[in-house]
C-alpha cells in the first residue's frame, strides 16, 4: 500500500514538530514536508504534490485561507484539511468556500486526526457537527437564494435532490441508506453523480451549495420520501 503524502503547514516549529510525531505513528501516512507560512505551502505543494495539505489559519505573509484557494486552483488534486486552534465562523466558512475538505480544532484527538486524513485523501469531507452548525448558521444569513446555483440543480434527477438534502443535513452514506432504503453502495454512487452533475469537489460544496439554493432550511422538517 502507498503511503499517504502529507504536507504540514504551521507558523508554529513546536506544533509542526508535534504533528509531524503524530503522523508518523502511521506507517500509512509520510509528512514529505513542512510549511511555516502560506506561501511556502503554495510553493511546497506544487513541487510535492501531496495527497492531503494541513493547514493552519492563522499565519503571516498569507494566511491558510487564500493559500487553500491558491492550492486547490493550481494541485486540484491536494486535499486540504483545515487544522486550527479557532472556531470563529468566518474562518471556517472561509476556509470551506475557499476549497477545504474538512476543518478541525487543534484540540482534536491524534486518532482523530490520522483518521480525517485518510477521510479526505479517499476523496471525502469531513465536517465535525459543531462546523456544520457553523455553516447552517452562515448559510441563514445569507438574504436570498443564488438563483444561478439554483439552476444548476435541474441537472439533478428527483432522487438525487433527495440524497443531496440528505447530504446537508449532515447524513452519512450509511444514514441515507437507511432512510431511502437501499444499499449503501447506491448511495455513494448517487453522490458521485451529483458531485459530477453539479461540477462539486467533495460533499463540503454539495452542502454549502443546498443552503446557497435554499433547497434546505434550518428549521424545516425532510421533504424526503422513501
Amino acid at each position: 500500500m502507498t503511503p499517504l503524502r502529507v504536507l504540514v503547514v504551521d507558523d508554529d516549529d513546536l506544533m509542526r514538530a508535534g504533528l509531524r510525531a503524530v503522523l508518523s505513528s502511521d506507517e500509512t501516512i509520510v509528512v514529505v514536508d513542512e510549511a511555516a507560512n502560506g506561501l511556502q505551502a503554495i510553493e511546497r505543494t506544487r513541487q510535492h504534490r501531496p495527497d492531503v495539505v494541513l493547514m493552519d489559519v492563522r499565519m503571516p505573509q498569507l494566511d491558510g485561507i487564500a493559500a487553500t484557494r491558491e492550492i486547490v486552483s493550481a494541485v486540484p488534486g491536494a486535499r486540504v484539511l483545515v487544522l486550527t486552534t479557532f472556531e470563529d465562523d468566518d474562518y471556517v466558512f472561509g476556509a470551506l468556500t475557499s476549497g477545504a475538505s474538512g476543518f478541525l480544532l487543534k484540540r482534536t484527538q491524534p486518532e482523530q486526526l490520522i483518521a480525517a486524513i485518510h477521510t479526505v485523501a479517499a476523496g471525502d469531507s469531513l465536517l465535525s457537527p459543531s462546523v456544520t452548525r457553523t455553516v447552517i448558521d452562515r448559510m441563514v444569513r445569507t438574504p436570498q437564494p443564488d438563483p444561478v446555483a439554483s439552476r444548476r440543480l435541474r441537472a439533478l434527477t428527483p432522487r438525487e435532490r433527495d440524497v443531496l438534502e440528505l447530504v446537508a443535513r449532515g447524513l452519512s452514506n450509511a444514514e441515507i441508506a437507511a432512510t431511502l432504503f437501499v444499499e449503501e453502495s447506491t448511495a455513494k454512487t448517487h453522490m458521485k453523480r451529483i458531485l459530477g452533475k453539479l461540477g462539486l469537489r467533495d460533499r463540503v460544496q454539495a452542502v454549502i451549495l443546498a443552503y446557497e439554493t435554499a433547497m434546505v432550511r434550518p428549521g424545516e422538517r425532510s421533504s424526503v420520501r422513501d
